[in-house]
């Protein structure tokens, strides 16, 4: 399995809530996008859940 290759110009992010009810199917999405987990925080309110992840940028 090789190593995903970063690209020149560095990353691009992007941040999602998590529904608690769907997450494998959420982050398995978001996977075929080229997006790679790269941690999960409380929200504002302390109750939601929201993903961070990133990607190598195509700019």
């Amino acid at each position: 399995m090789s190593s995903p290759r970063r690209a020149a110009n560095g990353w691009e992010y992007l941040t999602a809530p998590v529904l608690i009810h769907n997450t494998q199917a959420i982050l398995n999405n978001f996977g075929r996008d080229g997006w790679e987990l790269v941690t999960v925080t409380s929200g504002a309110n302390g109750e939601q859940l929201v993903a961070w992840f990133k990607r190598p940028s195509e700019d």
